[in-house]
């Protein structure tokens, strides 16, 4: 199999994202997984892939390592790490310039986006992500 496509997304941070010790609270970062993973989703997938399936959470594995701030620029890149049946798992890291704020492992499901039951991608829908000339 190739060697996936990482995928950036910058994340914004908003002053409710603050909590009580003036960093961002660690939910957020939950959030901006899912977002940053549901773009890279829809900006490589074909539009009728991207039309036909949704994506749900079924796990997260969060290692933090240092704290996010208010005026932080922060981006998170993505990493399509397999497909295997209707799951994908990823592999996340937050960051703020050179600095590793958090580590994130997900795994999630595909749902038909009609029935809401797990579904397999085509083969040549998961190709978008594992391009051959990256190898």
């Amino acid at each position: 199999m190739s060697i996936a496509i990482p995928h950036c997304y910058a994340i914004g941070i908003e002053p409710a994202d603050i909590d009580f010790m003036g960093h961002v609270n660690n939910a957020n970062y939950l959030k901006w997984v899912q977002a940053a993973v549901v773009d890279h989703w829809q900006r490589l997938a074909p539009p009728d892939a991207v039309a036909a399936h949704l994506w749900v959470a079924l796990k997260h594995e969060i290692t933090y390592r240092k704290p996010a701030f208010l005026n932080d620029d922060v981006i998170a890149t993505v990493l399509l790490e397999k497909v295997q049946g209707a799951r994908a798992f990823y592999e996340t890291i937050i960051k703020r310039g050179e600095d590793v704020l958090a580590e994130v492992k997900s795994s999630w499901c595909c749902l038909d986006a009609e029935t809401l039951r797990p579904s397999r991608l085509a083969n040549s829908v998961i190709e978008h992500f594992f391009p051959k000339d990256a190898e």
